[in-house]
Protein backbone atom coordinates (compact mmCIF):
# COMPACT_ATOMS: atom_id res chain seq x y z
CA UNK A 1 0.00 0.00 0.00
CA UNK A 2 2.99 2.36 0.59
CA UNK A 3 4.53 1.29 -2.61
CA UNK A 4 0.60 2.17 -4.43
CA UNK A 5 1.06 5.54 -2.43
CA UNK A 6 4.37 6.93 -3.67
CA UNK A 7 3.63 6.19 -6.63
CA UNK A 8 0.41 8.24 -7.15
CA UNK A 9 2.32 11.01 -5.51
CA UNK A 10 5.60 10.33 -8.68
CA UNK A 11 2.54 10.86 -10.87
CA UNK A 12 0.78 13.10 -9.65
CA UNK A 13 4.33 15.35 -9.43
CA UNK A 14 5.57 14.25 -12.76
CA UNK A 15 2.11 15.12 -14.21
CA UNK A 16 2.57 19.04 -12.79
CA UNK A 17 5.81 19.58 -13.95
CA UNK A 18 4.69 18.35 -18.08
CA UNK A 19 5.10 20.97 -20.20
CA UNK A 20 3.70 20.13 -23.06
CA UNK A 21 0.90 17.24 -24.31
CA UNK A 22 3.76 14.58 -25.65
CA UNK A 23 4.72 14.49 -22.09
CA UNK A 24 1.72 14.42 -20.54
CA UNK A 25 0.79 11.42 -23.22
CA UNK A 26 3.90 9.81 -22.20
CA UNK A 27 3.19 9.73 -18.83
CA UNK A 28 0.16 7.96 -18.97
CA UNK A 29 1.37 5.43 -21.08
CA UNK A 30 3.68 5.24 -18.22
CA UNK A 31 1.09 4.61 -15.25
CA UNK A 32 -1.62 3.77 -17.04
CA UNK A 33 -0.68 2.02 -20.03
CA UNK A 34 -0.88 -1.73 -21.09
CA UNK A 35 2.71 -2.42 -19.62
CA UNK A 36 2.35 1.16 -17.16
CA UNK A 37 3.64 0.60 -13.39
CA UNK A 38 -0.51 0.40 -12.15
CA UNK A 39 -1.25 -2.63 -14.81
CA UNK A 40 2.01 -4.74 -12.97
CA UNK A 41 0.83 -3.75 -9.75
CA UNK A 42 -2.95 -4.96 -11.03
CA UNK A 43 -0.96 -8.44 -11.94
CA UNK A 44 0.97 -8.86 -9.06
CA UNK A 45 -2.54 -9.04 -7.19
CA UNK A 46 -2.75 -12.70 -7.75
CA UNK A 47 0.38 -13.21 -5.19
CA UNK A 48 -1.84 -11.95 -2.08
CA UNK A 49 -4.24 -13.70 0.25
CA UNK A 50 -8.07 -13.55 -0.50
CA UNK A 51 -8.53 -11.09 2.49
CA UNK A 52 -5.85 -8.25 0.92
CA UNK A 53 -7.07 -8.72 -2.64
CA UNK A 54 -10.12 -6.86 -2.71
CA UNK A 55 -8.45 -4.23 -0.64
CA UNK A 56 -5.50 -3.70 -2.57
CA UNK A 57 -7.80 -4.10 -6.00
CA UNK A 58 -10.20 -1.22 -4.72
CA UNK A 59 -7.07 0.91 -3.52
CA UNK A 60 -5.24 0.57 -6.94
CA UNK A 61 -8.47 1.53 -9.16
CA UNK A 62 -8.54 4.51 -6.80
CA UNK A 63 -5.61 5.60 -7.46
CA UNK A 64 -5.56 4.97 -11.43
CA UNK A 65 -9.05 6.64 -11.46
CA UNK A 66 -6.96 9.80 -9.52
CA UNK A 67 -3.99 9.70 -11.84
CA UNK A 68 -6.76 9.99 -15.01
CA UNK A 69 -8.25 12.81 -13.38
CA UNK A 70 -5.16 14.75 -12.61
CA UNK A 71 -3.87 14.14 -16.71
CA UNK A 72 -7.60 15.13 -18.22
CA UNK A 73 -6.94 18.36 -16.30
CA UNK A 74 -3.80 19.11 -16.93
CA UNK A 75 -4.43 18.74 -20.77
CA UNK A 76 -6.86 20.78 -20.61
CA UNK A 77 -4.48 23.14 -18.88
CA UNK A 78 -1.82 22.80 -21.44
CA UNK A 79 -4.41 22.70 -24.79
CA UNK A 80 -5.62 26.18 -23.11
CA UNK A 81 -2.19 27.64 -22.48
CA UNK A 82 -1.12 26.51 -26.54
CA UNK A 83 -4.59 28.30 -27.90
CA UNK A 84 -3.79 31.41 -26.06
CA UNK A 85 -0.13 31.43 -27.17
CA UNK A 86 -1.31 30.51 -30.54
CA UNK A 87 -3.64 33.72 -30.49
CA UNK A 88 -1.45 36.20 -29.20
CA UNK A 89 1.05 35.09 -32.27
CA UNK A 90 -1.29 35.85 -34.67
CA UNK A 91 -2.38 38.42 -33.37
CA UNK A 92 -3.82 41.56 -35.74
CA UNK A 93 -3.18 45.28 -34.98
CA UNK A 94 -6.32 46.42 -36.68
CA UNK A 95 -4.90 50.14 -36.19
CA UNK A 96 -2.32 49.45 -38.64
CA UNK A 97 -3.05 50.68 -42.11
CA UNK A 98 -4.67 48.29 -44.18
CA UNK A 99 -3.03 47.26 -47.78
CA UNK A 100 -4.53 48.82 -50.73
CA UNK A 101 -7.00 47.43 -52.93
CA UNK A 102 -7.72 48.33 -56.09
CA UNK A 103 -11.89 49.16 -56.24
CA UNK A 104 -13.89 48.35 -59.12
CA UNK A 105 -15.92 50.73 -60.88
CA UNK A 106 -19.62 51.54 -61.74
CA UNK A 107 -20.54 50.93 -65.34
CA UNK A 108 -21.21 54.24 -67.21
CA UNK A 109 -24.79 52.99 -67.92
CA UNK A 110 -25.52 51.66 -64.40
CA UNK A 111 -24.70 54.90 -63.33
CA UNK A 112 -26.59 56.61 -65.82
CA UNK A 113 -29.46 54.31 -64.46
CA UNK A 114 -29.30 54.99 -61.21
CA UNK A 115 -29.19 58.51 -61.59
CA UNK A 116 -32.65 58.42 -63.73
CA UNK A 117 -34.07 55.81 -61.52
CA UNK A 118 -33.48 58.49 -58.72
CA UNK A 119 -34.68 61.11 -59.84
CA UNK A 120 -37.68 60.40 -61.08
CA UNK A 121 -38.41 58.56 -57.56
CA UNK A 122 -38.31 61.77 -56.23
CA UNK A 123 -40.89 62.94 -58.00
CA UNK A 124 -43.06 60.57 -57.35
CA UNK A 125 -42.75 58.11 -59.99
CA UNK A 126 -42.72 54.32 -59.19
CA UNK A 127 -39.77 51.96 -60.73
CA UNK A 128 -41.38 48.96 -62.53
CA UNK A 129 -39.96 45.96 -64.11
CA UNK A 130 -41.45 43.35 -66.34
CA UNK A 131 -40.08 40.03 -68.61
CA UNK A 132 -37.87 40.32 -71.46
CA UNK A 133 -39.76 37.68 -73.09
CA UNK A 134 -42.69 38.90 -74.18
CA UNK A 135 -45.88 37.84 -76.73
CA UNK A 136 -46.63 39.53 -79.80
CA UNK A 137 -49.96 41.43 -77.80
CA UNK A 138 -47.83 43.11 -75.37
CA UNK A 139 -45.06 44.25 -77.07
CA UNK A 140 -47.01 45.24 -80.38
CA UNK A 141 -50.95 45.03 -80.46
CA UNK A 142 -51.41 46.17 -77.41
CA UNK A 143 -49.18 49.31 -78.00
CA UNK A 144 -51.88 49.29 -81.35
CA UNK A 145 -48.79 48.87 -83.44
CA UNK A 146 -50.10 47.46 -86.69
CA UNK A 147 -49.61 43.93 -87.84
CA UNK A 148 -48.02 45.90 -90.90
CA UNK A 149 -45.77 47.97 -89.34
CA UNK A 150 -42.09 47.58 -90.09
CA UNK A 151 -40.81 47.05 -86.24
CA UNK A 152 -42.62 43.48 -86.29
CA UNK A 153 -40.56 42.60 -89.38
CA UNK A 154 -38.43 39.66 -88.69
CA UNK A 155 -35.10 42.26 -89.85
CA UNK A 156 -36.27 44.54 -86.40
CA UNK A 157 -37.14 41.90 -83.74
CA UNK A 158 -36.02 38.51 -82.75
CA UNK A 159 -38.38 36.09 -82.47
CA UNK A 160 -38.41 32.70 -80.96
CA UNK A 161 -40.53 30.64 -83.66
CA UNK A 162 -43.43 29.90 -80.99
CA UNK A 163 -45.28 33.75 -80.85
CA UNK A 164 -42.47 34.69 -78.31
CA UNK A 165 -40.13 37.50 -79.19
CA UNK A 166 -37.42 39.42 -77.21
CA UNK A 167 -38.88 42.68 -75.98
CA UNK A 168 -37.97 45.75 -78.86
CA UNK A 169 -38.99 48.20 -75.86
CA UNK A 170 -39.86 48.30 -71.74
CA UNK A 171 -43.55 49.47 -72.95
CA UNK A 172 -45.07 45.93 -72.61
CA UNK A 173 -44.60 46.92 -68.54
CA UNK A 174 -46.70 49.67 -68.80
CA UNK A 175 -49.70 47.58 -70.33
CA UNK A 176 -48.90 44.95 -67.84
CA UNK A 177 -49.20 47.64 -64.91
CA UNK A 178 -52.12 49.42 -66.59
CA UNK A 179 -53.69 45.72 -66.52
CA UNK A 180 -53.74 45.37 -62.78
CA UNK A 181 -53.40 48.89 -61.41
CA UNK A 182 -56.06 51.84 -61.40
CA UNK A 183 -55.18 55.18 -62.64
CA UNK A 184 -53.95 57.62 -61.68
CA UNK A 185 -50.46 55.98 -62.01
CA UNK A 186 -46.88 57.15 -62.37
CA UNK A 187 -44.24 55.32 -63.20
CA UNK A 188 -41.11 54.78 -65.35
CA UNK A 189 -39.99 50.85 -66.55
CA UNK A 190 -35.77 50.61 -67.16
CA UNK A 191 -34.26 47.78 -68.52
CA UNK A 192 -32.68 45.75 -71.33
CA UNK A 193 -34.41 45.75 -75.13
CA UNK A 194 -33.32 43.50 -78.12
CA UNK A 195 -33.35 44.62 -81.53
CA UNK A 196 -31.49 43.42 -84.98
CA UNK A 197 -29.28 46.34 -85.08
CA UNK A 198 -25.32 46.93 -84.66
CA UNK A 199 -23.29 49.49 -85.65
CA UNK A 200 -21.32 52.78 -83.49
CA UNK A 201 -24.78 53.82 -82.67
CA UNK A 202 -26.60 50.59 -82.36
CA UNK A 203 -26.16 46.91 -80.45
CA UNK A 204 -28.34 44.13 -80.72
CA UNK A 205 -29.04 44.72 -76.94
CA UNK A 206 -29.26 48.24 -75.25
CA UNK A 207 -30.87 49.66 -72.27
CA UNK A 208 -34.42 52.09 -72.07
CA UNK A 209 -36.03 53.71 -70.26
CA UNK A 210 -39.77 54.55 -70.51
CA UNK A 211 -42.03 57.04 -68.36
CA UNK A 212 -45.30 56.83 -68.20
CA UNK A 213 -48.13 59.19 -66.36
CA UNK A 214 -52.13 58.63 -66.19
CA UNK A 215 -54.31 60.49 -64.28
CA UNK A 216 -57.54 62.59 -65.18
CA UNK A 217 -55.24 65.81 -66.79
CA UNK A 218 -52.11 65.45 -68.13
CA UNK A 219 -50.54 68.06 -70.79
CA UNK A 220 -47.71 67.81 -73.40
CA UNK A 221 -46.74 70.94 -71.18
CA UNK A 222 -46.09 69.15 -68.09
CA UNK A 223 -44.86 66.50 -69.67
CA UNK A 224 -41.78 69.16 -71.43
CA UNK A 225 -41.36 70.90 -68.04
CA UNK A 226 -40.51 67.58 -66.48
CA UNK A 227 -37.94 66.50 -69.22
CA UNK A 228 -36.44 70.30 -69.30
CA UNK A 229 -36.07 69.77 -65.35
CA UNK A 230 -34.55 66.06 -65.75
CA UNK A 231 -32.40 66.96 -68.42
CA UNK A 232 -30.82 70.34 -66.78
CA UNK A 233 -30.07 67.97 -63.73
CA UNK A 234 -28.69 65.35 -65.62
CA UNK A 235 -26.27 67.23 -67.32
CA UNK A 236 -25.86 70.19 -64.62
CA UNK A 237 -26.71 73.08 -66.48
CA UNK A 238 -29.50 74.65 -68.42
CA UNK A 239 -30.28 73.13 -72.40
CA UNK A 240 -32.62 74.39 -74.54
CA UNK A 241 -35.41 71.98 -75.30
CA UNK A 242 -37.25 71.70 -78.57
CA UNK A 243 -39.95 69.30 -79.47
CA UNK A 244 -40.51 67.76 -83.35
CA UNK A 245 -43.95 66.27 -84.52
CA UNK A 246 -43.24 62.74 -84.98
CA UNK A 247 -45.56 59.87 -85.61
CA UNK A 248 -45.60 56.22 -82.83
CA UNK A 249 -48.10 54.36 -82.90
CA UNK A 250 -48.82 54.42 -79.06
CA UNK A 251 -49.11 58.17 -78.98
CA UNK A 252 -51.10 61.15 -80.66
CA UNK A 253 -49.94 63.36 -81.18
CA UNK A 254 -46.45 62.34 -81.42
CA UNK A 255 -42.94 64.45 -80.77
CA UNK A 256 -39.42 63.86 -81.35
CA UNK A 257 -37.27 65.88 -78.31
CA UNK A 258 -33.85 67.13 -79.14
CA UNK A 259 -31.54 69.41 -76.61
CA UNK A 260 -29.19 71.67 -77.11
CA UNK A 261 -25.84 70.31 -78.42
CA UNK A 262 -23.92 69.29 -74.94
CA UNK A 263 -20.43 69.74 -76.51
CA UNK A 264 -20.84 73.35 -78.51
CA UNK A 265 -23.69 74.94 -76.46
CA UNK A 266 -26.04 74.80 -79.76
CA UNK A 267 -23.07 76.42 -82.13
CA UNK A 268 -22.81 73.00 -84.55
CA UNK A 269 -19.65 70.43 -83.87
CA UNK A 270 -19.58 67.27 -85.01
CA UNK A 271 -21.22 65.62 -82.16
CA UNK A 272 -24.43 67.29 -83.61
CA UNK A 273 -23.88 67.09 -87.36
CA UNK A 274 -23.57 71.09 -86.88
CA UNK A 275 -27.28 71.23 -86.09
CA UNK A 276 -26.77 72.69 -83.00
CA UNK A 277 -29.36 69.39 -81.60
CA UNK A 278 -28.89 66.45 -80.13
CA UNK A 279 -32.16 63.76 -80.51
CA UNK A 280 -32.71 62.36 -76.98
CA UNK A 281 -35.97 60.69 -76.99
CA UNK A 282 -39.67 59.76 -78.47
CA UNK A 283 -42.83 61.18 -76.65
CA UNK A 284 -46.24 62.02 -76.61
CA UNK A 285 -49.68 61.62 -75.32
CA UNK A 286 -51.37 58.01 -75.23
CA UNK A 287 -53.49 56.86 -77.99
CA UNK A 288 -57.12 56.27 -77.29
CA UNK A 289 -57.14 52.87 -78.25
CA UNK A 290 -54.23 51.84 -75.82
CA UNK A 291 -56.52 53.03 -72.84
CA UNK A 292 -58.85 51.17 -74.65
CA UNK A 293 -56.58 47.54 -74.74
CA UNK A 294 -56.27 47.75 -71.06
CA UNK A 295 -60.21 48.99 -70.45
CA UNK A 296 -59.14 52.24 -69.27
CA UNK A 297 -61.60 54.62 -70.60
CA UNK A 298 -60.20 57.48 -72.51
CA UNK A 299 -63.14 60.02 -71.54
CA UNK A 300 -62.21 60.03 -68.39
CA UNK A 301 -58.09 59.29 -68.25
CA UNK A 302 -55.72 60.82 -70.39
CA UNK A 303 -51.74 60.15 -70.53
CA UNK A 304 -48.67 61.19 -71.42
CA UNK A 305 -45.65 58.76 -71.81
CA UNK A 306 -41.89 58.77 -72.90
CA UNK A 307 -38.98 56.35 -73.77
CA UNK A 308 -35.36 57.14 -74.25
CA UNK A 309 -32.05 55.09 -74.56
CA UNK A 310 -30.14 54.79 -71.08
CA UNK A 311 -26.98 53.90 -73.27
CA UNK A 312 -27.54 56.89 -75.40
CA UNK A 313 -27.42 59.47 -72.31
CA UNK A 314 -24.22 57.69 -70.93
CA UNK A 315 -22.62 58.66 -74.25
CA UNK A 316 -23.92 62.13 -73.80
CA UNK A 317 -22.78 62.30 -71.09
CA UNK A 318 -19.46 60.49 -70.63
CA UNK A 319 -18.00 61.80 -73.94
CA UNK A 320 -18.17 58.36 -75.80
CA UNK A 321 -18.30 57.90 -79.43
CA UNK A 322 -18.82 54.40 -79.98
CA UNK A 323 -21.90 52.64 -78.06
CA UNK A 324 -20.03 49.03 -78.83
CA UNK A 325 -17.17 49.93 -76.57
CA UNK A 326 -19.71 49.92 -73.31
CA UNK A 327 -20.22 46.82 -73.80
CA UNK A 328 -16.52 44.97 -74.92
CA UNK A 329 -15.86 44.52 -71.02
CA UNK A 330 -12.18 46.46 -71.54
CA UNK A 331 -11.30 47.16 -68.27
CA UNK A 332 -9.04 50.12 -69.13
CA UNK A 333 -11.67 51.39 -70.39
CA UNK A 334 -14.68 51.03 -68.39
CA UNK A 335 -12.38 52.47 -65.15
CA UNK A 336 -11.63 55.25 -66.74
CA UNK A 337 -15.08 56.87 -65.56
CA UNK A 338 -15.65 58.23 -62.39
CA UNK A 339 -18.65 58.40 -60.92
CA UNK A 340 -21.10 60.82 -61.68
CA UNK A 341 -22.20 62.23 -58.17
CA UNK A 342 -18.14 63.22 -58.52
CA UNK A 343 -18.53 64.72 -61.96
CA UNK A 344 -21.58 66.98 -60.82
CA UNK A 345 -20.45 67.71 -57.81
Amino acid sequence: MQDITELQQQAAHAISAAQDVNALEAIRVDYLGKKGRLTEILKNLVNLSAEEKPKMGQLVNVVKRDISTLIEDKMQLLKEENLQKKLAAERIDISLPGRHKQSGSTHPVTQVKQFINSYFSRMGFDIVEGPEIETEFYNFEALNIPGHHPARAMHDTFYFGDGRLLRTHTSPVQIRVMETKEPPLRLIAPGRVYRCDSDMTHTPMFHQVEGLLIDKQATMTNLRGLLRDFFASFFGKELALRFRPSYFPFTEPSAEVDIECTQCAGEGCRSCKYTGWLEVLGCGMVHPNVLRNVNISPEEYQGWAFGMGIDRLAMLYFGIDDLRLMFENDLNFLNQFQTMSKRTS
